[in-house]
C-alpha cells in the first residue's frame, strides 16, 4: 500500500465490535485511523432502562465497541462487562454505568466516550453517530408503525409481518461533527456485519451521514451476515439484504460486497434450524445486477456449534482489498 489508510465502519452490535477486533492491530502500522461510527438508538435490556432514567442515547454498543479497541488487562474487560445480579442493578453491565456517569458529570456522550477511550487506552477511536436523545421506528407492511429498537423485531415476530420502512424520532437528528470529518477523510467505509434495520440501517436516516457518504471518494463495502435474524431477515438471500440496504439508505452505491463461503458443520444447521436462522444464501448474479464486486472468502470461525466472523479471518480478507485498491 502507497501510504496509510483511513477507514471508517459503520453500524452496532457484536458485529461491529468483531470488525474493529479484526482491524485494531494495525492502527499505527498499514491504518492510520480506525473510526468506529456507532448507533446510538437501541432501547432493550440495561441500555433502555438507562435511557428512560437518564434521557440519553443508548451506550451499549458504545460500551463494546470500546472494549473491542482497548488496551486494558483482561480482567478489567471482564469487569467491565459484568452483568450485576440481585434486585436494583440486575443485569446492568459496569461498562454501562460507567459511561452513563461519565455522561452526566461531563455534559455529553461524545466527552464521556472520548474519556473512556483515554482510560481504556483503545487505539482507533469510537464515534456516536448522534449525541442526541433519538429512537429508532418501523412502519411494517400492515401499516402498523412501533416506536423502540428492541420492539420492532418483537412485533415482526409476533405478527409475522415484515418492516416495511423505519424512521427516528424525533426524526433527522445532527450527526457529531467528528462522525462526518472521519467520513470526508475516509479511503474505505464498511458497513456491517449486524442487525440490518435495528444496527446497520439506522445509522442512514441520517440525512447529512448519508449526503456525506454519496459524496465521498472512499471505497464502499458491505460486509454480508452469515445467518438469518427472525423478525428483520428471515429467509433473506444475499441481494436481499443489500437491496433493502440500498433502498431505505438511500446511498447511490456500494462497491464490493464481502460474503463468507465457509460450511458451518450439520450440528449447527440442526441447531439454526430450531432458532428459525438460515445461512445466508449468495446469489452472485442477483448481487451484481446491483451493481457491485462480489468477494466471497472463508470468514467465518467453526466449532460444534459455534458459527461467527473470524476477527483473524476478516482481518485478512479485508487487507487484501485494501491493498488491491491502494496500489
Amino acid at each position: 500500500m502507497r501510504k496509510k489508510i483511513n477507514i471508517v465502519c459503520i453500524g452496532g452490535g457484536t458485529g461491529l465490535s468483531q470488525l474493529l477486533s479484526a482491524l485494531k492491530e494495525e492502527v499505527n502500522k498499514k491504518i492510520k485511523n480506525l473510526s468506529a461510527l456507532v448507533t446510538t438508538f437501541d432501547s432493550g435490556g440495561s441500555t433502555g432502562i438507562l435511557r428512560k432514567v437518564y434521557e440519553i442515547p443508548a451506550v451499549g454498543d458504545i460500551r463494546n465497541c470500546l472494549l473491542a479497541l482497548s488496551n486494558i488487562e483482561n480482567y478489567i474487560k471482564k469487569a467491565l462487562q459484568y452483568r450485576f445480579k440481585g434486585k436494583g442493578l440486575k443485569n446492568h453491565p459496569l461498562g454501562n454505568l460507567f459511561l452513563v456517569a461519565l455522561t452526566e458529570t461531563q455534559g455529553n456522550l461524545q466527552k464521556a466516550v472520548k474519556i473512556a477511550s483515554k482510560i481504556l487506552k483503545i487505539k482507533g477511536e469510537v464515534i456516536p453517530i448522534t449525541t442526541e436523545n433519538i429512537h429508532l421506528g418501523a412502519i411494517f407492511e400492515n401499516g402498523k408503525k412501533i416506536i423502540g429498537e428492541d420492539k420492532i423485531p418483537e412485533y415482526a415476530l409476533q405478527k409475522k409481518v415484515k418492516i416495511k420502512n423505519l424512521f427516528l424520532y424525533p426524526s433527522n437528528p445532527q450527526p457529531t461533527t467528528l462522525a462526518i470529518k472521519r467520513i470526508r477523510a475516509a479511503d474505505f467505509i464498511l458497513i456491517g456485519p449486524g442487525s440490518l434495520y435495528t444496527s446497520i440501517l439506522p445509522n442512514f436516516l441520517i440525512d447529512k451521514v448519508v449526503k456525506e457518504i454519496n459524496e465521498s471518494k472512499a471505497i464502499k463495502i458491505f460486509i454480508l451476515n452469515l445467518l438469518t435474524q427472525p423478525g428483520e431477515t428471515d429467509s433473506f438471500k444475499a441481494s436481499d439484504h443489500l437491496g433493502e440496504f440500498l433502498r431505505i439508505s438511500n446511498l447511490k452505491k456500494i462497491d464490493l460486497v464481502l460474503a463468507s463461503k465457509t460450511k458451518p458443520k450439520k450440528i449447527f444447521l440442526k441447531k439454526i434450524k430450531e432458532e428459525n436462522k438460515e445461512i445466508v444464501k449468495i446469489d452472485r448474479e442477483n448481487l451484481e445486477k446491483l451493481g457491485v464486486k462480489v468477494i466471497e472468502k472463508d470468514l467465518a470461525l467453526i466449532k460444534d456449534t459455534y458459527f461467527k466472523h473470524s476477527p483473524k479471518k476478516l482481518k485478512r480478507a479485508l487487507e487484501t482489498i485494501f491493498q488491491k485498491f491502494m496500489l
